[in-house]
């Protein structure tokens, strides 16, 4: 079970006054959940969205819940963009609009890149403002990519993720829909001999993996799969 991401990041803003981006997903809400959470969360002082469309629940460890998916993250980008104008879901003024920063999501590794992107160019013209990837492991795909989006002159926050041991590599390459782990990183992770020496190798390819992209991105974001914070630390401590 986890708690919610729109809770927990009025917490730690609050608690730890630290910005926070929040992951805000079409899933789990219909379109009137969706646009009540985002006003009760721009009432709450948050600002940073990240929008996504989410995964389906059947890869999840509650299969038998519902998706929901009344819009997907175009859509979503629309409704916080006229949210931003002062505008509802219905085309009704709402009073002061809201100041959201709108990310959008973006997959590298996708098995329709040009499906992909136009998917982007909608989320731009939606009112999109800064892009965060998928977690990166294929550089050369990543590089393509951001060639291809240049035009758009967004900011990019590439997502870097550690893999924890071979059994993770392997999910992360067999069971996560458009991620693409090469073979060269699955076999480093399967020569560790143990847990912990799988775990190193795995903050050494991610460490490899943000200092690679510091000169073509604007940003990272380091996530662990769970919530490792000494990893994440030892990712960035190598990045000075």
């Amino acid at each position: 079970a986890r708690v919610s991401a729109l809770s927990l990041a009025v917490l730690i803003e609050q608690q730890a006054g630290v910005e926070t981006l929040l992951h805000y997903s079409c899933r789990d809400r219909n379109l009137l959940g969706i646009q009540s959470d985002l006003l009760g969360a721009h009432a709450m002082g948050l600002r940073n969205l990240l929008l996504i469309t989410g995964d389906p629940v059947r890869i999840g460890d509650y299969p038998d819940a519902t998706s929901v998916f009344d819009v997907d993250s175009i859509g979503l980008t629309n409704v916080v963009a006229r949210l931003n104008r002062g505008c509802d879901i219905g085309g009704q003024a709402i009073g002061a609009p809201t100041a959201f920063h709108i990310g959008v999501a973006l997959n590298p590794t996708t098995t329709d890149l040009d499906q992909e992107l136009r998917r982007f160019e909608y989320k731009v013209e939606a009112g999109a403002e800064f892009v965060v990837t998928r977690p990166i492991f294929d550089l050369r795909a990543f590089e393509l990519l951001r060639k291809r989006i240049q035009s758009a002159r967004l900011p990019v926050i590439g997502g870097v993720v550690p893999l924890e041991s071979a059994r993770h590599a392997e999910f992360m390459a067999n069971e996560v829909p458009g991620i693409r782990v090469p073979d060269e990183l699955l076999a480093r992770m399967r020569r560790a001999e143990d847990a912990e020496s799988a775990a190193r190798e795995g903050v050494a390819i991610a460490r490899e993996i943000a200092m690679e992209l510091q000169g073509s991105v604007q940003g990272l974001q380091i996530a662990t799969a769970s919530g490792d914070t000494d990893a994440a630390l030892a990712i960035l401590d190598g990045l000075h």
